[in-house]
């Protein structure tokens, strides 16, 4: 069994106090599904889905959804995955010189409100 779910942009790990099917669920709330459009995917009732999400909050401590969100990446449950990460590390490494915009200078602004 792997220890890591994908789902997305988000990361989920096993075996930090919730099943499987419910960090599934975790983690497509993270990308903004809502329970219905879970359940569609899934071919379950919106009532299943609701149920394992209520679920995931009793275990977490938390009432709303956004909170559920914040305290599973508090406690490593969840993490977006880090491409952007890795995309503005090689940009830094790059010469940026070419990306920055040309800054006017002072002396010109003055001249202009005169």
């Amino acid at each position: 069994m792997a220890e890591t779910i994908i789902s997305g942009d988000w990361q989920g790990f096993l075996g930090r106090g919730l099943a499987p099917r419910e960090i599934q669920f975790l983690l497509l709330v993270a990308q903004g599904l809502t329970a219905k459009e879970i359940a569609k995917g899934f071919g379950l009732a919106p009532s299943s889905v609701a149920k394992r999400l209520s679920s995931v909050m009793f275990k977490l401590g938390v009432h709303r959804q956004s909170a559920m969100i914040a305290e599973a990446m508090r406690r490593q449950i969840i993490c977006p995955v880090c491409v952007v990460l890795a995309v503005i590390a090689i940009h830094s490494m790059i010469d940026d010189q070419v990306f920055r915009p040309e800054r006017r200078v002072f002396d010109r602004r003055i001249q202009h409100l005169s």
